[in-house]
């Protein structure tokens, strides 16, 4: 039933970005820390190489996975086949936060559209690709995907996102360094 990989194979690949969502789960190292697992859509993962992935972190209310990566590093994403053949694929790996004004931002921003919301960049290199059957996971019709969050940012504006962080962003649920105040490009 299960599998684990050597790489995220081309086959993998394909079939991952057929997918419309993804969860990406992190952990604290404190014994009684909250673990975190979040939806994510719209088109926002992208595979970089073999054992490198990406996505854009978007402004949103917590900031649980940039606090847990900057403490640790540990990070899963896991995606589920909703249509098609049953299957599940996780990516284990150690990821970094990569936030505006940093150069590699700069430069892995145009694997993605133009998000007015975006607050980071995740990386993560992958130590372990595996599938598993899916059978149990229900069968979903796709209708399409949100823009609440991306008409949110833009009434928002960049000021206002700033702002925003600075209220929501800066330390995680248990206290945990997020984001810092952002950097601007020089």
């Amino acid at each position: 039933m299960g599998k684990v990989h050597k790489e995220i194979g081309p086959a993998v690949a394909e079939w991952i970005s057929a997918q419309r969502m993804f969860f990406v789960a992190t952990a604290p190292l404190a014994a009684d820390g909250l673990i975190n697992c979040s939806p994510k859509g719209m088109d926002s993962f992208r595979i970089l190489g073999p054992r490198e992935v990406a996505y854009v972190d978007l402004t949103g209310s917590g900031v649980e996975t940039i606090a847990h990566i900057r403490e640790n590093g540990r990070i899963v994403f896991m995606f589920c086949g909703f249509d098609g053949a049953p299957q599940i694929v996780r990516l284990h790996g150690r990821g970094t936060a990569v936030l505006p004004g940093d150069a590699l931002f700069e430069l892995l921003r145009s694997q993605f559209p133009e998000y007015l919301g975006a607050r980071a960049i995740i990386t993560a290199t992958i130590d372990r690709v595996s599938d598993s059957c899916g059978y149990a996971v229900p069968r979903f019709e796709f209708v399409e995907q949100r823009d609440t969050l991306t008409r949110w940012s833009e009434k928002k504006g960049a000021d206002g996102l700033r702002d925003y962080r600075q209220q929501k962003n800066i330390r995680s649920i248990a206290g945990l360094p997020g984001l810092t105040e952002p950097r601007r490009s020089p």
